[in-house]
């Protein structure tokens, strides 16, 4: 372009850089000729780390951290490395988007039926059978009754925040078992006790009464009460069981809805006593079923991940 005669502004404008930039490779050419468009040896100081320190920090991370300590930190990895400063691991994590502090859990199912399984729960729910009702069925253990004062605190910033003390008493505990109607997203309930095979009977007796003459499908996790009811099942011919495969009860629709329960429900109140805790419970339900929509489920293909060759040191 300069030798066609453009300015140095219109070139800088042209191939997008500095008109500086322009000015110094027209001054190099007209010295140097094409010599002067080679590459210089840069100034400044060698890298002091290369390819082969970011391995070492990555094989180091698939090692148990030092005796004592829950996980690598960037002073600990430094340290264990020995010659590698620690603004440089901090680099290096950043860089490959490394969260040391946080945590994530994962369940592996090892079920061998795991893709005959899943397909059939999801095939409940995207395509249920005709005339029939699908109900995802389980239980919320253990639900504490807990007593401690709670309101609005007002900070020195003037922020204000809902809180509640450290301490609290215990008043029991209580047992929830809730079947979900995947059709309209409505929930029935009973609260028990315990959570032995007596009790989910007990429940499943009352389903079949609230759908007479209706073919019921429940899905169901692999809980041991759950399972070996062959003699209830051939009493009551219209109800059928689905399983999830083991470690994925998360395919149970239920278990959306109890997290539901817990955010709006339980999480920060406080109860003097089991009734109270019943009633409570009872009242968010009852409000929930009066506006209650089904849950829009679109994951037709349910895969079964394996996390082997998944780790950090292979990247």
């Amino acid at each position: 372009m300069a030798a066609e005669g453009a300015s140095t502004r219109s070139i800088a404008a042209e191939v997008g850089v500095q008109p500086r930039i322009v000015s110094n490779w027209r001054a190099r050419f007209a010295e140097e000729g094409l010599a002067g468009l080679a590459e210089r040896k840069r100034s400044g100081k060698a890298p002091t780390y290369g390819a082969s320190t970011g391995k070492r920090i990555l094989a180091l991370l698939d090692r148990p951290a030092p005796r004592g300590y829950a996980r690598w930190t960037g002073p600990l990895i430094a340290a264990a490395l020995g010659d590698v400063g620690v603004q440089y691991v901090w680099r290096f994590l950043r860089a490959h988007k490394i969260d040391l502090a946080g945590r994530k859990s994962w369940c592996e199912s090892d079920d061998p039926e795991f893709a005959a399984k899943a397909a059939d729960v999801v095939g409940l729910y995207l395509a249920p059978p005709e005339k029939a009702i699908v109900l995802c069925v389980d239980e919320k253990p253990s639900i504490q009754a807990l007593e401690r004062a709670q309101g609005y605190l007002k900070l020195p910033n003037g922020r204000a925040l809902t809180g509640h003390s450290h301490d609290y008493k215990r008043h029991g505990t209580s047992t929830l078992f809730a079947a979900l109607e995947t059709a309209t997203g409505k929930v029935r309930t009973q609260h028990k006790k315990r959570r032995r095979r007596a009790e989910f009977l007990d429940f499943m007796n009352d389903i079949v009464a609230a759908y007479p003459r209706r073919e019921i499908h429940v899905v169901l996790d692999n809980l041991n009460t759950h399972t070996k009811n062959e003699a209830w099942l051939k009493r009551h011919k219209r109800v059928h069981f689905h399983f999830t495969p083991t470690r994925a009860s998360w395919l149970n629709q239920v278990e959306i809805w109890f997290s539901i329960l817990q955010g709006k429900s339980l999480d920060g109140a406080s109860f003097t006593s089991v009734g109270e805790l019943r009633d409570h419970i009872d009242a968010f339900i009852a409000a929930y079923n009066k506006h209650a929509e089904p849950f829009a489920w679109t994951k037709t293909k349910v895969r079964q991940r394996r996390f082997k060759g998944r780790r950090i040191s292979q990247l």
